[in-house]
């Protein structure tokens, strides 16, 4: 099988449904069955050997409610299912004898044309099956939802001020071609202040004008909330809905229908959005492309970046890349000439972005000697007391939350970890206990294994002892912490220090006046081919809200490329320099790779049956932690790679062997992820 089944309706719950419209079967000497209609079926089945349409008759009493899109009832195996009707056709080319559906679900087509061969793209692209991935882009159907008045569509808004795509070059250009129709493809690299929702908005405002529909994807909710504001400025009312998790289920439901029912061109919302059947697609935009949100958690485990791709190609759309920071795989699309770059000239990004400055620079060794092994030198204080002293907050960047989330012996460095469950330990207070970050289980009596000494100290610290040091430091200002569970989407005008964990960051009225990038090394130390390009995201998206007369303190060696490029403001040629690292250590981008993760037994067997292609690597097994009920359970991990060109053979080669793996009911579950974020 291709993943764990654990977030996949049981069928019981599927029999549950919402009402729906039972037909008799027809009595067969009345109605021959070489007689009726053909319906084309995709089962809601998880078995990866199920993965095909099957026909079905049509009785005369669902003739006109099984339309193509439509959702129907089958028996299957015995049992009843639901379905997606596909195609109607005259006959079957099926030999044997055909079963009659069952009965019809609702009155609304929730499949289009263009998605469900989008569904069909993306399922073979990652191994996967139709029914996971329709799983993930069709919420579940609500009567009332499907009842309600339809909306009517909005009025087309007037063509966009491009003033403010003016100061990229060929921003203007691209934000023409939008207008126009044409499939214009870029990769934008926003500069440090810019206003991106605006920007967005006006983009979307540009293929609404030239009639086309709108989707734009971004990581979360404190995003959407941004973008909504921009789109609702930029807008005719009733111009676009959001699509997010946090909606009811009805909500959700009713805003996609009207997506579905063209009422709606416009579309914003998080990663599962990228999936939204918007009539005439004319752009789509993705920003932050490298935020691990993007990556989708559940099978197929699609990324909604590469789903983007997949969507503009498919449909003559235009498309745009976006974020301060640039991944590799947007690298690849300028380098291969499939994207085109929207960066500001120079002079542009001198008068936009704040100063930088690491703490390691030869010029502030000279000040400060202890500079480089200080957490917190001379330098940061001095910036943080100018920017306060001037009325302006201050942002302290720190890579993670809590107190002390990693512990470790005071004596010899050995981490430490839990004797129940193996889990690193962490601190939540300064006189709180040790306790298992897995299990949960304190550990009062820890000792070391090697060395026997009782006494623990922090690898690494957190945002809460972070702002517990800097209140002792600067005693009277107003102290604000965003992370975890209590993230800030902005913060009032005036001076302040906040405290962040990347991602987290609030935005403040009029840009922040300096920025302090904190325990860098926690970063770049990460044991993952990405460290690099994600220490640059984080930290681009942090200075980026500082003001141009700011200044920025990075906790890093000067001497690193990426603190170099960050000091530039260079994440193109950052990003252009990693893809030519990967290109020749033959990693992705550049190659396609595929993770297995089961029992050793279970991949073994999934490898033996596997027709890969010749030009497939594999690159060992190594032992990971899982839990299944509620056990710790010992897997191994095999990675395979082929070059890029490989990728769709390497997917039906495993979604061929998952099949005949799952028609035998042989072994366990196997997890498939083609392209995991996470390689080490």
């Amino acid at each position: 099988m291709t993943a764990d089944r654990t977030d996949a309706p049981s069928l019981p719950g599927l029999a549950a449904r919402a009402a729906v419209r039972r037909a008799p079967r027809p009595p067969r000497d009345r109605q021959p069955a070489e007689l009726l209609p053909v319906a084309r079926v995709a089962v809601d089945s998880p078995l990866p050997h199920l993965d095909r349409p099957f026909d079905y008759l049509v009785p005369a009493e669902l003739d006109e409610v099984v339309v193509p899109g439509s959702r129907v009832r089958v028996r299957f195996a015995g049992r009843l299912i639901d379905g997606w009707v596909l195609r109607r056709l005259e006959a079957s080319e099926h030999d044997g004898r055909l079963s009659y559906l069952e009965r019809g679900v609702g009155d609304e087509p929730v499949l289009t044309a263009e998605t469900a061969e989008l569904f069909r793209t993306v399922a073979d692209r990652w191994a996967g099956t139709f029914a996971d991935v329709l799983r993930l882009a069709v919420p579940p159907r609500h009567a009332r939802a499907e009842s309600a008045v339809a909306v009517e569509a909005a009025v087309a808004p007037a063509a966009p001020d491009p003033d403010g795509w003016a100061r990229y070059r060929a921003g203007a250009a691209w934000l023409s071609g939008v207008q126009a129709g044409r499939p214009v493809r870029a990769v934008w690299n926003a500069v440090p202040g810019e206003d991106w929702p605006a920007r967005i908005a006006e983009a979307a405002q540009a293929a609404l004008a030239g009639g086309r529909g709108v989707l734009v994807v971004v990581p979360d909710g404190r995003d959407i909330s941004r973008v909504d504001a921009a789109l609702q400025a930029a807008l005719p009312k009733g111009s676009h809905v959001v699509l997010s998790a946090d909606l009811g289920p009805e909500a959700r439901y009713r805003r996609w229908l009207a997506v579905r029912r063209g009422a709606v061109r416009a579309v914003l919302g998080n990663r599962s959005a990228v999936f939204a059947p918007v009539a005439d697609l004319g752009l789509v935009v993705i920003w932050d492309d490298g935020d691990d949100l993007h990556a989708e958690p559940r099978a197929p485990y699609p990324h909604a970046r590469d789903v983007a791709v997949l969507r503009a190609a498919g449909t003559g759309a235009a498309l745009l890349v976006a974020g301060f920071a640039r991944t590799a795989e947007a690298a690849l699309l300028v380098e291969s000439g499939w994207a085109q770059p929207i960066v500001a000239d120079r002079a542009v990004l001198r008068a936009a972005a704040p100063r930088i400055v690491a703490l390691g620079d030869e010029v502030e060794l000279e000040r400060d000697p202890v500079a480089r092994s200080t957490r917190l030198p001379a330098l940061a204080f001095r910036t943080a007391r100018a920017a306060l002293a001037a009325g302006s907050p201050v942002l302290v960047q720190v890579p993670r939350r809590g107190y002390a989330p990693t512990l470790a012996c005071a004596k010899d460095r050995t981490p430490a970890r839990c004797r129940h469950c193996s889990g690193p330990l962490a601190a939540a207070s300064r006189q709180g206990l040790p306790s298992c970050r897995w299990c949960g289980r304190p550990a009062a009596d820890w000792r070391c294994p090697k060395c026997g000494a009782d006494r623990l100290r922090a690898m690494v610290v957190g945002s809460t002892r972070t702002a517990e040091e800097l209140g002792r430091a600067f005693p009277g200002v107003v102290l604000r912490v965003s992370a975890g569970d209590s993230v800030l989407a902005d913060i009032p005008a005036g001076p302040a220090l906040v405290v962040a964990t990347p991602g987290a960051e609030p935005v403040a009225p009029d840009g922040y006046g300096a920025a302090l990038l904190l325990d860098g090394w926690a970063l770049l130390s990460r044991p993952d081919l990405r460290a690099a390009e994600e220490a640059m995201r984080r930290w681009a998206n942090a200075a980026a809200l500082v003001r141009g007369d700011g200044t920025v303190i990075v906790g890093a060696d000067a001497s690193l490329a990426v603190v170099q490029a960050l000091l530039r403001w260079d994440p193109a040629g950052h990003a252009e320099r990693e893809l030519a690292d990967r290109r020749e250590l033959h990693f992705p981008p550049i190659s396609r790779m595929a993770a297995l993760v089961g029992a050793p037994a279970d991949v073994a067997e999934l490898l033996s049956l596997s027709q890969l292609p010749g030009s497939a690597e594999e690159l060992g097994s190594v032992p990971v932690q899982a839990v299944r009920g509620g056990q710790p359970t010992e897997h191994i991990r095999s990675l395979l790679r082929v070059p890029r060109p490989d990728g769709v053979a390497l997917a039906e080669a495993l979604h061929a062997a998952a099949a005949v793996r799952s028609a035998r009911k042989s072994g366990g579950a196997v997890r498939i992820m083609l392209d995991p974020l996470e390689l080490f």
